[in-house]
């Protein structure tokens, strides 16, 4: 077993690997999607409720926490570890529902409320353990969380020929070790492990500060393309596979590889961050994955090649902004407050998330690449608000 004086050397590799295994159970479902099809018959639409049911969890979730004041009143990693251990234990019991959608999307539903036990506490542990290079640390945590949604493709793909439920047990045992490893390692010694009081929506006075709440609303128009985007990819990929002509086994792997690139992304975003500033890196990465948006659907007779290659770029720069975000959040907000402060942004952002996977789930039958479209509004708007953070910052400076 790992002891704590180990863990204690190696606090952000433990919390990344701990985010990876964790979050492994985002998207579990939607790694054996082609095969839930198959197998209980279950359409499009369906994959994209039961994906807007973890988003929805989440939300709820990471609301309780923010305006309850747990996520500052627990101690972090014991609120991750209790999420993680009954996180599993709901995603393994998904195989036993999943012929019902309803009691699917139930099951789903409450894997999203331990989720926001999950990632926000993560975001909030990195910060008490390296909060001068925030940047770079969380753009390894949400490195890991992009390979960790991307894992149960993963998963499906080294256990193909096995029954589908396979992938979902192996994501549920990743989340037990996490627990187990978030545990040992405990909080750091740059923020207080507890606050003493709870104030209800405490998160929401972040909200008054200028470049906080500039960040969060560029945050939030990358929340709106982000997950549409993920849930998007492996049709994407069988779409361009069906006009190759080659067979659908490859769809995990190439579904796996477009979304994590966005670790690399996430990594490089962050390390270049400590040279240019968390916001340009932000806006950079943000205006790449809008003109993407812009052009994707233009080039739908173009090269089934050309197609997978603009997305994997595309998995690159979709997420490569969303740490920085959290950076400029972190930096701006009340520190007695962080954790509500962040959890708040993440449901209101993660909110987002549910109409655009609606959107893109529900008319992808009829209008193919064109449903990406309606992703465009989330980086304009992002963008503009970004505007507000630029200016209050040269403001500052100048009374400076």
């Amino acid at each position: 077993m790992l002891s704590h004086a180990f863990l204690a050397r190696t606090p952000l590799a433990v919390i990344v690997i701990a985010q990876l295994f964790g979050t492994s159970l985002w998207f579990s479902v939607n790694g054996v999607g082609l095969a839930l099809r198959e197998a209980v018959g279950l359409s499009e639409s369906d994959l994209g409720l039961l994906t807007i049911a973890v988003q929805a969890g989440f939300i709820s979730g990471t609301l309780a926490i923010a305006t309850s004041g747990l996520a500052d009143r627990i101690r972090a990693s014991h609120l991750f570890a209790i999420s993680a251990v009954l996180g599993a234990l709901i995603n393994a019991a998904f195989i036993g529902v999943a012929e019902s959608v309803t009691l699917a999307a139930v099951a789903r539903f409450a894997t999203g409320l331990c989720l926001a036990g999950i990632y926000p506490l993560g975001m909030k542990l990195v910060v008490s353990w390296t909060p001068s290079h925030a940047g770079a640390a969380l753009g390894w945590l949400v490195g890991m969380l992009t390979l960790g949604i991307a894992s149960p493709h993963l998963l499906r793909g080294l256990t193909l020929h096995l029954p589908w439920q396979w992938p979902l047990l192996l994501a549920s045992l990743l989340a037990l070790v996490a627990a187990l490893m978030i545990f040992k390692l405990g909080v750091g010694p740059h923020l207080p492990a507890t606050a003493k009081s709870g104030r209800p929506w405490a998160g929401l006075a972040a909200f008054r500060q200028p470049r906080f709440r500039a960040a969060a609303l560029g945050y939030f128009g990358h929340c709106w393309e982000l997950y549409a985007l993920w849930a998007l990819v492996p049709f994407l990929v069988a779409r361009e596979l069906e006009r190759l002509g080659a067979s659908n086994g490859a769809q995990p792997w190439l579904s796996f590889l477009v979304i994590a690139l966005g670790l690399p992304g996430c990594v490089l975003a962050g390390k270049w961050s400590r040279q240019i500033g968390s916001d340009r890196v932000a806006c950079i990465a943000l205006a790449t994955s809008g003109a993407l948006c812009l052009v994707y659907p233009l080039l739908s007779s173009a090269s089934p090649w050309l197609l997978l290659t603009l997305l994997g770029v595309w998995g690159i720069s979709v997420i490569a902004d969303s740490a920085q975000f959290s950076a400029l959040a972190s930096a701006t907000a009340p520190p007695e407050r962080l954790g509500a402060a962040l959890a708040m942004m993440n449901a209101i952002g993660f909110g987002l998330t549910i109409p655009s996977i609606a959107l893109v789930t529900a008319l992808w039958s009829s209008q193919s690449l064109a449903v990406i479209w309606w992703l465009l509004p989330g980086p304009i708007l992002g963008l503009l608000a970004m505007r507000g953070f630029s200016a209050h910052a040269i403001a500052i400076n100048n009374r400076g």
